[in-house]
Parts: C-alpha cells; structure tokens; sequence
C-alpha cells in the first residue's frame, strides 16, 4: 500500500507536501524519499513526529494502535490504512484520544471514494433505478506472500482474508444499505494453505429495508472473470460497476424469462472514470479537507469500527455455527462509543 501511495501524492501538489518518510529499512526510506523528492527519511516514527502535521500510517495491522496513538498523543492528525486495529479496545482507544485532542483520526478506505462508487451511491440514494433488494461484491485475486510473512497470521493480520480486505465492502455495504439485521460467514484456507485463517471468504448480510448483501472474497484465485465487480439490483434495474475497466453500467429492461435463458437486458454506460491503480488521492483529498475545515469524515472512527464490529460478530457466529445478529451495530448507532 505504500508503493500504491505513491501515485496518490502526485495528485496532490496544490494541496498538501509531504515532508518526511519512515521505514524501519534504511534503503526502503531513502528510496521513498527519493521518489517524493524529499530528504528526510528516518527509520523510527517517533523522529518524524516533528516534520509534519499529519501522518498516514501504512504498517502491517498489529503496530497500528501502537504508532497511532503516540501520533495522536504528539498532536498530529492521522489517516490509518485499514482495518483500523486489531482489537475493539484499541479502536475505542484511539476514537477517545482523537476526540479529546480534537484531532482527524480517519480509515484509509479508498473504494468510498472512487468517482464510480460516488456516482454508484448518488443514483442508489436517488432511486434513480428504483429500491434496491440486492447488492453484490466479488474480488477475485491471487495474494501470497513468502512464508513467514506476517499477513499469513492470523494475530497479526487480525483475522484472515475476510477482515484484511473484507472490510473494505462490509464497510461499502452498511454505507450503501443501513442498519444489518442477521448475517453468515463461511470462510476456508484451503486453495491457500499459507494463510493461518480464511484465504477465502462468503459472507451474506441481511439489512433492516429487507436487502440482502453478499462478498466474495479470495486470496486464491489462480483466473478470474468477474475480478473486482459490484453488482446492484433495483427494483427497475441492476447497476454495475467495473472496477477492473473503471466503468458504470445500467441494465435495464430485462426480457421475462420464459425456460429458454433468453433474458437479455439494455446496457448503458453512465460513466468511465479515470483508472489509475488504486487511486487514493481522493480519500487524503478528503482527509485533508477534513483537517482545514474541522468536518468529520466519511470513515471516521466510529464508522469503521461499525463495520469492524460486524466482522467480529460474524467470526463469532461462524465459530458458534449459528446466524450472527447484527442489530445495534448500524452507522449511526455509535452511543457505545464513549
């Protein structure tokens, strides 16, 4: 992810300068500095603390609560890669020292704020296309790391597939669809022995409106069809977007089926949008406008731990082969965060 930053920083010349980096690997901070064209690179973030502002912290799962709260405690804003800690008392840590310093503590969500998503949830708000009943989430992609590696642990990782990247859609699906209601979970490390839990995730969630959502989600797809797609089905049409191709489609008028698979559909591209790896210009433009204007962001803290609460109760119901209940858990159900 901090090579996939990159990019992003170019896009953001007029708005903000970065000014130090940190890797624990002497080479690895000279070579980031070098790309951005800065000079300070240092190995330990506490001696960053002083060049800047605000930090984005880009570390494996098990140090974020460790690097973010002693960046909060110095006074500096934070924008944290996902998930944003391990634990529900970590999380509850961090949101309590931002607030009480009057700091931006912000997840790194970046899918939220693609032009094609922003534009996908403009016209599912809009009911453009009619009520939505179905929302579905597929990710097909092929992640192995060399043996050791601490995203093959479970304790470092937090979890497996499902809360590394998981996260990312139970979070676009409680933004899309509201409060949960009941939800499953099945997920398998077979097809991906290297990871200690599931390298393969089927999750279904159920939603107070009576829409269903579903993620499929793999670290062990050896091909792929449907790559990274979200499909939307509405009561007057289904909406895709193509995360692969940058595109957004509307299909519509779809011919009744009558036993001969001929059910065919009108197809209109309502949007294509710049492509460009993983584009996270847009979520640190939002961080960034965030920090100027003293307005909470989309991802703030209380919001991503809803999603991370939702993942947990899923594991647990999983390991308790039973149906999770998801009620109380919804976006703007945070009182328990005090």
């Amino acid at each position: 992810m901090a090579a996939a930053h990159f990019s992003g920083y170019k896009e953001l010349g007029d708005h903000t300068e970065v000014t130090a980096v940190c890797d624990i690997e002497p080479e690895r901070a000279q070579s980031a500095a070098s790309l951005l064209g800065i000079t300070t690179a240092v190995t330990h973030y506490r001696e960053l603390l002083e060049h800047v502002d605000a930090v984005l912290i880009v570390l494996p799962h098990h140090l974020h609560y460790e690097v973010g709260m002693a960046c909060l405690k110095a006074g500096k804003h934070v924008l944290m890669e996902k998930p944003m800690c391990n634990t529900e008392e970590q999380c509850l840590d961090l949101i309590r020292m931002a607030d009480r310093r009057g700091l931006i503590l912000m997840t790194a969500y970046p899918v939220r704020f693609w032009p094609i998503i922003v534009k996908l949830k403009e016209l599912i708000d809009s009911k453009q296309y009619g009520d939505v009943f179905h929302m579905s989430i597929w990710t097909e992609q092929f992640t192995k790391y060399h043996d050791g590696h601490w995203a093959h642990s479970a304790a470092t990782l937090g979890g497996g597939q499902f809360f590394s990247h998981g996260c990312h859609y139970v979070d676009l699906m409680l933004w899309f669809l509201g409060r949960p209601v009941r939800g499953t979970h099945m997920g398998t490390n077979f097809g991906t022995p290297w990871m200690e839990k599931e390298g393969t995730s089927d999750v279904v969630i159920e939603f107070e409106s009576g829409a269903v959502g579903y993620h499929f989600g793999t670290w062990g797809a050896r091909g792929t069809r449907l790559g990274y797609s979200i499909h939307v089905h509405c009561t007057e049409g289904m909406l895709e977007a193509n995360l692969k191709e940058w595109k957004l489609y509307a299909h519509t008028n779809i011919r009744e089926e009558k036993a001969n698979l001929d059910t065919a559909s009108r197809t209109k591209l309502l949007l294509e949008a710049p492509q460009g790896g993983k584009s996270t210009h847009y979520e640190i433009l939002h961080f960034l406008d965030c920090i100027r204007t003293g307005k909470r962001p989309l991802v703030d803290g209380p919001v991503s731990l809803q999603s991370l609460r939702v993942i947990w109760r899923l594991y647990e119901a999983e390991r308790n082969n039973t149906v999770a209940d998801l009620r109380g858990l919804g976006l703007d159900e945070v009182a328990t965060i005090s």
